[in-house]
């Protein structure tokens, strides 16, 4: 199911002739040092922690291109060594344009390795739209997280997040947009238990009620990972999401990805790849799915500067549509 975000909030930032989804949004998702256990420098015999939930399809996904479209600078400033600010500018032909402000203040984390997971992050656009995150980490298992966002002057999503990390398993209850007067409220369950070193086995549980309806669905999911592939499987009333990682060499990684909806009735198969160039200081991905709709990224460092150059392509066959984006990000 990924984040309670996508299920609470309709919201989001332009529409996409590519897709009939949302365009993927940093905000759904939750930040990648929660997400990555080091699955594979275990030297006790212990079984590994699986990590979260929402990662599960991580390694695949991070091959594949986001869609790009229009002109888009971000600005990118270190104020302190607990202080990052980011300005974000887009030029759009087919959402509305807008201006972004991103802060992170970080923490020092005494539980954790990363020195720099976020404790508070905000931003607002120009449209009057907010987003609003908290991460603390409570002990050296439990961390807790609250998100709030609003779309101009209407909140959208309010959610509580409280995950536990043992030894060999991860267990995380969420609630979101909980309305007393209205008697509706969001409410997911992740498990995850490692089983082998490389076999994980879990769950989800979405329960939703409102006034006019009520309802729960159960999603299983399984993932069994060696040092250079990952293969997942999730499977429930929904539908079916299977995805295969691999990683060729050094410079060469793919990705398989196959989801089928019940709900909307809808089957998609995608294949993406990721090249890195490290001599010439450049990344590429590239996709092409069963909707015929091929695109690609190119990243490319523009050194001895701090900014980094990327353009983008997609092609929409079935649709007839192209569509162009060039960014650049410096700092």
């Amino acid at each position: 199911m990924g984040s309670v975000l996508a299920l609470s909030s309709g919201a989001a930032n332009g529409t996409w002739p590519f897709s009939p989804d949302t365009p993927p949004s940093r905000w759904d998702t939750h930040p990648a040092h929660w997400d990555r256990p080091p699955r594979w420098e275990r030297r006790d015999g212990r079984l590994p922690n699986p990590g979260s939930f929402h990662s599960l399809h991580r390694s695949c996904k991070d091959v594949f291109p986001q869609q790009i479209e229009g002109v888009k600078m971000t600005v990118n400033k270190t104020l302190s060594s607990f202080f990052k600010a980011s300005h974000t500018f887009h030029l759009s032909a087919v959402s509305p344009s807008y201006y972004r402000f991103h802060t992170e203040h970080l923490q020092d984390d005494q539980y954790s390795k990363d020195k720099d997971a976020p404790a508070l992050i905000g931003e607002m656009d120009s449209s009057g739209s907010l987003n609003a995150h908290s991460l603390i980490h409570l002990t050296e298992g439990v961390r807790a997280r609250a998100v709030f966002q609003s779309q101009q002057s209407q909140f959208v999503t309010w959610q509580f997040e409280t995950e536990y990390r043992g030894s060999d398993f991860t267990a995380a209850v969420t609630v979101a947009n909980p309305d007393v007067l209205r008697e509706s409220v969001i409410l997911v369950a992740h498990f995850l238990q490692s089983v082998s070193s490389g076999l994980v086995l879990g769950g989800e549980l979405v329960y939703h009620r409102g006034r006019a309806e009520e309802g729960g669905i159960l999603t299983l999911a399984g993932q069994y990972s060696r040092p250079n592939w990952v293969a997942t499987l999730n499977a429930g009333k929904g539908g079916a999401h299977a995805s295969y990682y691999h990683r060729a060499n050094k410079q060469i990684q793919v990705g398989v990805e196959f989801e089928a909806s019940t709900r909307t009735q809808e089957t998609t198969a995608s294949f993406g790849y990721r090249m890195e160039l490290p001599e010439a200081n450049m990344v590429f991905r590239g996709m092409v799915n069963s909707r015929c709709i091929i695109g690609g990224v190119l990243e490319k460092r523009l050194t001895p500067l701090p900014a980094t150059l990327i353009m983008g392509a997609f092609v929409n066959h079935r649709g007839d549509k192209l569509q162009v984006g060039l960014g650049v990000n410096v700092g």
